[in-house]
């Protein structure tokens, strides 16, 4: 026969025991969380968990031990079961922020005997080491004696909420209904709607890729409104790699690492943006490894995306790389004129403009052809410059208005560009230069050419170690800081580059 204090001290010998089997930083992880909630007569013990992420790795991982333990010290125990209790978590949260608890002191112990013992008096205590103002009871009853749970609606709306504190708010504008599709964008397209309106999980993860201003933002937000419009149940959260990282570095600093782990891992579809970010952050990356792992093996939807496919993520884990491509990987190409033209259009639909001619249209769909961004933008500074000073829209007009963006575009260089220059300057062949020679009369200009494609394309290492007869981007850092102590140590040669920088800026 065992009273409620003989049982409290029967779950602190346990702990102790895990603390010293397990070590501080996994006791503190998954055991110190757990609340003693009831001890039944069917010799069941209940412990409260925090989240459900939580509550199944305990279960899998240490309950046969825990089993095991109380044995020892209490002989009618016959297993553990865990219950999700959610201002578990809330408490968490508090104590994580220093917030000391305040604990009733326990009501007069009650005696458990045999079958006709009558219910325990439930009291008040410090959950599992959570300091809290509002601890769940615990109580030691017959049967099936049910412990105190949050109401489900309430769960419900803390989960709502969370989502909405820790992902990052929508754009109304991007949805499927106003992006203009081409050939460049058709299979990013077709694939994020395939994954919105799809019932099961078709590719996972989605990855999409492209370059800057070139509609991937705008796909994922088209996918999480059209999930919102016709899935409203399911979780969704949006939000960049960045911010991905700064959550996880506040959960460390606060102490509530299962509060983040149970907002990302509980989710139904999960979207970064912009992992190149989390290049070279190994906490971070850890971290998102877990989760993706997490959310794939339970079936829930990932989405990422980059600006370079998941083989050239320089400063990402090899691991992480592998898994990223997993599923279906989706190339946004740069827009084509016809692509151009259609999101002007639409666009000039949405500002209800009517006056902007044909002409200039055609012409700002010419001119403008690094992004979408950029062509918005020009179209805007067009539109509000009539508007503004009361001049009509024309090309002389748009000239003027966009000259600094219009010499930006004029001056777009390719690795391609590069290679004729520098194999014309040097009188080498450009198949020699994309070769295995190493001849000096053929690598010095190799050189050359990947240092000025470095220094004027926004290329990444790898794709101008590919450019060049599929070398690795080692070669490529090579060529870079050889050009640059040969610069620093010859002026002559310094002219040359200069000369040949000048050349193709023309």
């Amino acid at each position: 026969m065992f009273t409620n204090q003989q049982f409290e001290a029967a779950w602190t010998a346990v702990k102790k025991r895990l603390r010293l089997e397990l070590g501080d930083n996994t006791f503190q992880s998954w055991i110190r969380p757990l609340g003693l909630i009831e001890m039944r007569a069917s010799g069941t013990v209940v412990l409260g968990v925090p989240t459900t992420f939580m509550r199944d790795y305990v279960r899998s991982h240490f309950a046969d031990r825990l089993v095991a333990l109380w044995r020892v010290e209490a002989p009618v125990v016959a297993q553990v079961d865990f219950i999700v209790q959610p201002r578990m978590a809330a408490a968490a949260a508090v104590a994580g922020n220093g917030v000391d608890a305040v604990v009733p002191d326990p009501a007069p112990a009650a005696v458990i005997g045999g079958a006709t013992a009558a219910k325990a008096t439930a009291y008040n205590a410090p959950v599992g080491g959570y300091g809290s103002r509002t601890a769940p009871a615990i109580g030691f009853a017959q049967g099936d004696g049910a412990a105190a749970r949050a109401p489900a609606t309430a769960g419900a709306a803390s989960a709502a909420a969370s989502d909405r504190e820790v992902g990052a708010p929508l754009d109304p504008r991007f949805t499927f209904d106003n992006f203009v599709v081409g050939k460049s964008n058709e299979l990013a397209h077709a694939a994020a709607r395939r994954v919105a309106e799809g019932d099961a999980v078709k590719f996972n993860p989605l990855f999409l890729y492209g370059g800057v201003g070139l509609g991937k933002t705008h796909l994922m937000h088209g996918i999480a409104w059209a999930i919102r419009e016709r899935q409203p149940h399911r979780r969704v959260i949006y939000l960049s790699a960045e911010k991905f990282m700064y959550q996880f570095i506040r959960a460390l600093r606060f102490k509530d690492t299962m509060v983040f782990k149970e907002q990302f891992r509980s989710v139904d579809v999960l979207m970064i943006d912009d992992v190149q970010f989390i290049s070279g952050k190994d906490s971070t990356q850890e971290e998102f490894f877990h989760t993706f792992n997490a959310l794939v093996d339970h079936n829930r939807q990932v989405i990422i995306s980059a600006d370079r496919s998941p083989t050239d993520l320089e400063g990402i884990e090899e691991r992480i790389r592998s898994r990223l491509g997993w599923g279906l990987v989706a190339d946004i190409h740069p827009t084509d004129y016809e692509l151009r033209l259609g999101i002007l259009d639409q666009k000039i639909e949405s500002l209800g403009q009517s006056e902007v001619p044909k002409r200039v249209v055609e012409f700002l769909a010419h001119r403008i052809t690094s992004n979408v961004r950029e062509l918005e933008g020009a179209l805007n500074r067009v539109v509000a410059y009539a508007e503004l000073v009361g001049r009509p829209i024309t090309i002389d007009m748009a000239q003027e208005v966009l000259q600094d963006l219009l010499r930006a575009n004029d001056r777009r260089v390719t690795i391609e560009d590069i290679q004729r220059k520098v194999a014309d300057y040097y009188s080498v062949r450009m198949n020699d230069m994309l070769s295995a020679r190493r001849a000096r009369v053929v690598a010095r200009p190799r050189q050359v050419a990947m240092y000025l494609a470095k220094q004027l394309t926004s290329r990444s290492l790898p794709e101008i170690g590919r450019k060049f007869g599929g070398r690795d981007h080692t070669t490529v850092i090579h060529a870079v800081r050889k050009i640059e102590e040969l610069c620093a140590a010859d002026t002559t040669f310094h002219e040359e580059i200069d000369s040949l920088r000048r050349a193709l800026e023309v």
